[in-house]
């Protein structure tokens, strides 16, 4: 993957500048760095990002003014590639940031990022058009929805919850320890409960799963 143009927005100095520092070694060009929202939100357009990497909660509430920011980001630059990192959960808007249907989105928890190379895959997977979500996101906009996910077996559950975070049939036989075969009698089955299409593609499933959070 060559280089993108990034921009950066997180209120903490020191993690702003690591992140501008692990992005640079990465091969990418960091175009702005912000401590706030509303000035990555007036800069954007200008800079013409390919990648937006910003926490959720910043200046002046320290609520949810960078996932606002992201949703607002997706209608002023639709094919700039949007990364929350962040140590909180917003639901409201995250499901409305991934419910739209579009890939070219992440969700990670800094304190669950184990290494730089994981970092650089999420970059990369969002890049390239990708959802990256981390599990416990993934747990939390599931849980937002319980009524229609009654109908599932546990085991229906465990793969819808892989299946949103991006895995393969292949990836998801392997974390549950079951056949291929199964993982895709359990998908087949589960966009049948759901009244969902099954597309085939695995992207395409990730993103069928998140619209249906948003219905």
């Amino acid at each position: 993957m060559s280089g993108l143009r990034v921009l950066v927005a997180d209120d903490s100095v020191l993690l702003r500048e690591g992140l501008v520092r692990v992005l640079g070694e990465a091969g990418h060009s960091v175009v702005g760095a912000y401590g706030d929202a509303e000035s990555l939100l007036a800069a954007a357009p200008g800079l013409d990002p390919q990648l937006v990497v910003l926490d959720v909660r910043m200046p002046p509430t320290f609520r949810d003014e960078g996932v606002r920011a992201a949703v607002q980001l997706r209608s002023l630059l639709p094919r700039t590639g949007i990364l929350l990192l962040s140590q909180y959960v917003e639901v409201t808007y995250a499901q409305e940031l991934l419910g739209s249907g579009r890939g070219g989105v992440g969700y990670l928890l800094k304190d669950r990022v184990a290494s730089l190379a994981e970092l650089k895959d999420a970059i990369g997977r969002i890049a390239a058009g990708g959802t990256v979500l981390d599990p416990e996101v993934v747990a939390q906009l599931l849980g937002r929805r319980n009524d229609p996910l009654a109908t599932l077996t546990p085991r229906e559950r465990e793969v819808l919850q892989l299946m949103a975070e991006g895995r393969t049939n292949a990836a998801i036989a392997e974390s549950l320890f079951i056949g291929v075969g199964a993982v895709e009698k359990n998908v087949t089955s589960i966009f049948a409960k759901l009244g969902l299409e099954d597309s085939g593609g695995d992207h395409r499933r990730v993103l069928a799963v998140l619209a249906w959070l948003q219905r």
